[in-house]
Formats: C-alpha cells, structure tokens, sequence
C-alpha cells in the first residue's frame, strides 16, 4: 500500500489549520499530516499540533522555501499539497490520489473548470493575474494547464524528490508548473471544487507585489528554458526599430547617394547587430538548455533504477 503524505504549508492560519487538518484526517486516515509553520505570530502551530499534525518549523519565510523543505524532508510514495485556508475539499484528495497512482507526476486540482472558483472568489485583479499568467505559460510552453496557480495538487515521489525548487515565495505554483512541462513530467488536471476563506481569515498573497513576483518568476524561467525563443523575440524588437530607423537612411543613399543623417545611420546598425548577437546568444544558449535537459533526463532515469534496485533487497 502506497505511503501518502498530506503537506500543509501555514503562516498564520489559526482559524482554519485545525479544520484541515481534522478533515484530512478524515479523509485520509491512513496518511500523515504535516504542517509546516512558516514564522507565525498567531496560534497555528498550537492548533495544528493539537489536531495531531505532525508540526515543524520553517524559519525561512516564504511558500517556496516551505515547500522545498516539505519535498527533501517527508518521505512518502504520495505527495498532497495543501493550503492551510481551508479553500480545498479534503474528500476530494481521493481524485489527486488516484492519478498518481494511475501514473501521473502531478496531478493538479483544477478549481476552474466547474466554476467554483469564480463564483466564491471576489478578487477581481486576482482572477485577471491568474488568467494572464495561465495564457502565458500556455503560449510560451505549448501546452493547456487551465489552473496555473492552484494550491491543491499531488505529486509522485519522482518528481519530489527529482525537482529543484528554487523560488522563494508564492511564485512556487508557477515554477512546478512550468519544470513540469519542460522536463515531460506527466500532468493530469483534476476538476475539484473550491470554496472561499471563512469571514476573518485573509489571504497572505498580495495581488499585486505577488503578481509582479509571479511575471519575474515566468520570464526569467522563459528565458532558461526556452532561450532561442526568448532572445528570438528580442532580436525581432531590436531588429523592427533598427528597420524603422534605417529605412529612410537607405532610401536617401539609393536617392541621391549621400548619407546626411549619419547619427540614424549609426543607430540603426546598432540596433541591427544587437538584433543579430541576440540570436547567436539565443542559440548558444538553447544549446546549454538541452543539455541541461539531457542531463536531467539522465538523472531521473538513474533515480528510478536505484529505487527498483532499494525494492529488490
């Protein structure tokens, strides 16, 4: 029977830790418990205990830095993430559940395909974020994830324990989104429902320092993992105003073969040359970017051998 481990990162979320975690408990009674506090000033790590979590602490502030200590200290065949908030049905765990066990590396709970998360969320801005930041990585990385920025999801032991998380804070959703897609881990998307914070509780996330953090996150993860087109685009740029610029140098030079607007000369070869160095680093880092692929693949391939030779003995 597959060991499942229920993951709760809190910062501050004494009135609804406790019901998560009896509800978890509920209905998973098989599964252990964490919550991890992150420096809360309230009494979550008292409640959390008192439910009969098994409670740690992580100093680091951050959901990043929560969760990166989550995946290299739990050891689990099963992985459950979760928010604190009590905004993610516990009965429907069994869902995330059953497509790791149906092969998945990440199972995401898709709070929009139903429209739950419309009908209960009143944050107009947020809801505009979300939906942005879904088109982007969509587009960026040809693929079709309807919930980016879920916090409900459930992850195989491979990709725990293969996956480097290096963001510090709410961006998180974001970068296992996108390694996820970029290193082929196999995705499933599980509709769920989803319900809004009790009245007194309040969201840690601001819609708008987050939000920025958040495109920072994606286009520095854009630029990794997808140089060519990155630098693509702005070769493109450089190379349209270079075109703009030059275009009347030229037709004065075929005119009457003479130059007289020599600093438009100057700045559209510029920009031309900055247009083409722009696809040369792209390339070469392209380059470097499937080989660090390769190696990963390599990596993961080397894991999986290892955990059947542990199962053999």
């Amino acid at each position: 029977m597959e060991k499942v481990a229920v993951l709760i990162p809190c910062y501050n979320e004494e009135l609804t830790v406790e019901k998560v975690v009896n509800d978890f408990k509920a209905a998973l009674p098989a599964a252990d418990i964490y919550v991890y506090d992150n420096n809360s000033t309230d009494n979550t790590y008292k409640l959390a205990t008192k439910a009969g979590a098994i409670v740690r602490k992580e100093t680091n502030q951050g959901k990043g830095n929560v969760v990166r200590r989550m995946f290299r200290d739990v050891d689990a065949d099963i992985y459950i993430l979760v928010d604190g908030d009590d905004t993610y049905p516990a009965d429907e765990a069994y869902k995330l559940i059953d497509a790791i066990k149906g092969g998945a590396d990440m199972a995401i709970g898709d709070r929009l395909s139903n429209g739950t998360y419309f009908e209960e969320n009143k944050r107009g801005f947020h809801n505009l974020g979300n939906n942005l930041v879904r088109w982007l990585i969509n587009f960026i990385f040809k693929n079709d994830i309807n919930d980016i920025m879920t916090g409900y999801r459930a992850f195989s032991k491979k990709f725990v324990k293969t996956n480097a998380i290096m963001s510090p804070g709410f961006q998180i959703e974001t970068e296992l989104t996108i390694t996820s897609l970029v290193y082929r881990y196999q995705i499933e998307q599980i509709p769920i429902t989803y319900r809004d914070r009790p009245e007194g509780s309040s969201s840690k996330l601001n819609t708008f320092e987050d939000g920025i953090k958040v495109l920072l996150t994606l286009f520095d993860l854009f630029k990794d993992y997808r140089p060519l087109f990155f630098f693509a685009i702005l070769s493109f740029i450089f190379f349209i105003f270079g075109l703009l610029i030059g275009i009347p140098v030229l037709y004065e030079f075929f005119l009457y073969h003479f130059i007289s607007k020599i600093p438009s000369a100057v700045l559209a070869s510029s920009l031309m040359i900055v247009a083409i160095l722009f696809v040369v680093l792209g390339l070469i880092l392209d380059h470097s970017a499937n080989e660090e692929k390769r190696n990963h693949e390599i990596m993961v391939n080397n894991w999986i051998y290892n955990e059947k030779k542990k199962e053999e003995q």
